[in-house]
């Protein structure tokens, strides 16, 4: 399987030896697909129930290849428990706040003992092997090598990264930053697993320096939600809580693989079911967490092998067509508004709206056929589905990424938000948007400041506390940061977490820009790709697991994390580091930062000998995180305030405002498909846990593409042929994958589907919104031939 890219130098992607025993499905090279790998993704892999004895097995596997069957059920006990544990470092579903003592999943745990495994790369890992030589192993095989160990600088001469001590790194780091003519020159990037303390340093540092170039994930991921929701609502975040998830009637699920990227939800949704809620999964795929799940601490269910269903209905609108989805569903309520007047509550939006009028006229010229043929579904499907809404009088809407990123992201989450002011769910229990933020607190960073278009008020207060004058200008976000590195405008990047080189679009673009660098700073727990693709000059600085516990001078310190619905509470570590070289996430931006302005005012190392003094100034800077030090060591932490909630709506017309955007036009030409790409089940983000997906019946296999059966038939493609893929550019220009193996699946058609990061090619840097500025990963426009 070869990637190309037109008008791009490349590099040659190479089948890559193992460096340690690999997990045990890496080792069969033969792909399978159907009954052997759990499924036949022709017919419906899904009807095998999500978690349950396939989850306990995959964790007792990955327990025994990481040699943590005392560590990790130790950790297992740990994990997700208020104020004596550690927050998992995978996704930012909420703790359960009942004393529940197994709240874990399947993908948590392996996220925890890939942290705590027993394999080390150290300065003689690093004297074995060259970049060159690392650069051809796979991704899989590069984090499998085990935890980083000390800081390690990359000598260009012997072409091998070597050790180098902490003061030196910190040095080379604030002497390039000093030597900028501009701090502009310079961005800052997070992954969003950074604690709420290290995450309010890190953009100290950056605005201290004088640059709000703060790139974060969330500009690839959630970005349109915040705008949308900002827009509609004044607030940039969902307003439930798992309160309002156990009182709801009536659950839409929109654009989320549940059971792999947010397992937890799976107690939610099956308790749901078993109370008589509605449950409705919307998506092209029907997946896993959308029929069945077996939940790890339902001991009765795991000992009889009996699931609980998750959804009453399932949609599958084509890629993009969400919006006319959810227009649909607001049209058949207003027509129904026309007999039955409690259809819509009125008094709610004549109250607490505006733009109501324009939003019921665009409705209203919009017919039905337009709505089928944008949303790929039939009138009766969403009618049905409207009865179900019309029906509850307490609806949540849930989404994920298969909303956000698209161009018209941002008027999709609007139109969610249309059809919940119609009937008032807003502003009482059991109602409202809740959007699903995929990793561990990445809406933390953004509250802590992680934001490359700051608020004058933020700014201001951070002036007035820090004493210090940051920059009032935007910066650059994670498209802009890549584009500015490609022109030679930005020389330093500093990445905190994450594997920037495969998690951006384009992703021959995206390592050419980091190689014009003239100094690439990566903090990490593990090696990853991002190591091998650097600048001039290159550190590896390695850090503090989530895992570990984290001693300063004041004694063991604990971090803060916000969930995806707003509480925020602590995570305390209980493991001795992987090694006594790593420094934790805030001592190692304090270094730099001291570094890089030694004559600055912030007392940096202060900060980093107590915790709380970093909360006691958060307190003064952040809104709602007032008594921040008592209030986060309350049971549960505490929940930030959401005037949306109050019906309080931070709006230029203070109350909740009506979008009445038109339906984009998102059906493929003709020829053409619109391709989505995803995780698989045995992933997380960038991370290659093995070769397999399980829910989608795939064993040994990620080069593939799943399609349509009548797509495929009609370009002379059967099950397992190989095709050539080619997506179009707004530009115009082509990006290529050659010989992946075509899959037939339960996909509408005229869409496909294939893993990120490997596809991640195919999404050109310039195809962002310009409505969020986000990649288009979810809606990519490609040909599909049958390789010659």
């Amino acid at each position: 399987m070869t990637a190309s890219h037109d008008d791009q130098e490349r590099p040659e992607p190479r089948e890559a030896p193992e460096p340690q025993e690999a997990l045990e499905p890496q080792e069969a090279l033969e792909p399978r697909v159907g009954p052997a790998a759990e499924g036949d993704p022709s017919s419906h892999p899904y009807h095998h129930p999500a978690a349950g004895w396939g989850a306990a097995r995959s964790v007792a596997k990955v327990l025994v290849h990481e040699r943590a069957l005392v560590d990790g059920p130790r950790a297992i006990m740990r994990m997700n428990h208020e104020n004596r544990g550690f927050d998992c470092p995978g996704c930012a579903w909420p703790d359960d706040t009942k004393g529940l003592h197994l709240d874990i999943c399947e993908n948590g745990i392996k996220h925890v003992t890939w942290e705590m495994t027993h394999k080390r790369v150290g300065r003689e890992f690093f004297a074995a092997h060259s970049v060159t030589e690392l650069s051809g192993w796979s991704d899989f095989a590069l984090e499998d090598a085990g935890r980083l160990t000390e800081p390690m600088v990359y000598d260009p001469e012997s072409d091998h990264y070597v050790p180098i001590g902490w003061a030196d790194a910190f040095d080379l780091v604030g002497g390039a930053l000093r030597a900028l003519d501009s701090p502009h020159q310079a961005s800052f990037y997070t992954s969003g697993r950074l604690g709420n303390e290290a995450t309010f340093l890190y953009q100290l540092m950056a605005r201290e320096l004088g640059t709000n170039n703060l790139p974060d994930c969330s500009n690839m991921c959630h970005e349109a939600s915040g705008r949308a929701l900002r827009a509609s609502l004044g607030t940039g975040k969902g307003t439930v809580d798992l309160k309002d998830w156990e009182a709801t009637d009536a659950l839409f699920i929109m654009g989320v693989n549940a059971a792999s990227n947010a397992p937890r939800m799976l107690t939610a949704l099956a308790e749901a079911y078993r109370r008589g809620a509605q449950i409705v999964h919307i998506n092209p795929l029907v997946e896993a967490a959308a029929t069945r799940t077996i939940v790890p601490h339902d001991f009765t269910g795991m000992a009889l092998n009996k699931s609980t269903r998750t959804s009453t209905l399932n949609l599958q609108p084509r890629i993009g067509g969400d919006m006319a989805l959810m227009r649909g569903i607001a049209k058949a309520v207003l027509e129904q508004a026309e007999t039955d007047p409690k259809a819509l509550d009125r008094e709610f939006i004549d109250r607490h709206t505006t733009g109501f009028d324009e939003y019921r006229t665009r409705c209203q010229e919009t017919s039905w056929e337009e709505i089928e043929r944008q949303s790929g579904v039939g009138r009766d499907d969403i009618l049905k589905t409207a009865r179900v809404y019309r029906d509850a009088d307490r609806s949540i809407f849930s989404w994920c990424l298969g909303i956000s990123q698209h161009e018209h992201g941002v008027d999709t989450v609007r139109e969610i938000v249309n059809l919940l002011l119609l009937r008032g769910n807003l502003g009482r229990e059991g109602a409202g948007p809740s959007p699903v933020r995929g990793h561990s607190n990445v809406q933390g960073n953004r509250t802590c400041g992680i934001d490359h278009r700051p608020t004058e008020e933020f700014l201001a207060r951070l002036a007035e506390v820090c004493e210090i004058d940051p920059p009032a200008a935007h910066g650059l976000d994670t498209v802009g940061t890549i584009e500015a590195m490609h022109r030679g405008d930005v020389k330093v990047f500093v990445g905190m977490g994450g594997n920037f080189a495969l998690a951006a679009p384009d992703t021959p673009y995206t390592c050419a820009a980091l190689r014009k660098c003239e100094l690439t700073v990566q903090v990490s727990t593990k090696l990853n790709r991002s190591h091998l693709v650097h600048g001039s000059r290159a550190l590896i600085l390695p850090c503090l697991g989530r895992t570990e516990k984290d001693q300063q001078r004041r004694g063991v310190q604990s971090t803060s994390v916000e969930d995806s619905m707003s509480m925020v509470h602590l995570s305390v570590g209980m493991r001795r580091p992987a090694s006594r070289h790593l420094l934790s996430e805030p001592a190692i931006i304090a270094g730099m930062a001291g570094a890089a302005l030694p004559d600055g005012s912030t007392p940096w190392e202060w900060y980093v000998e107590d915790y709380d003094r970093i909360r006691d100034t958060m307190a003064q800077v952040l809104d709602g995180f007032e008594d921040f030090n008592r209030r986060v060591r309350l049971p549960l932490g505490f929940r930030i305030k959401q005037p949306a909630r109050e019906l309080v709506f931070l709006t230029p017309s203070g109350r909740a405002e009506f979008s009445a955007a038109p339906l984009p036009d998102v059906v493929p030409a003709p020829g053409t498909l619109a391709l989505s790409t995803l995780r698989s089940h045995d992933q997380w983000n960038t991370t290659i846990y093995s070769d397999n997906d399980r829910y989608r019946g795939i064993k040994n296999l990620r080069t593939l593409v799943f399609m349509n059966k009548d797509d495929m038939r009609e370009r002379g493609v059967s099950e397992f042929d190989p095709v050539d893929i080619t997506s179009t550019a707004k530009d115009g220009t082509h990006r290529h994958l050659d010989g992946y193996l075509a899959i037939p699946y339960d996909i509408p058609h005229g869409c496909a589907a294939g893993y990120m990061p490997e596809m991640n090619v195919l999404c050109a840097i310039g195809d962002y919104s310009t409505q969020s500025d986000q990649p288009l990963m979810k809606h990519v426009k490609v040909t599909i031939t049958r390789a010659g």
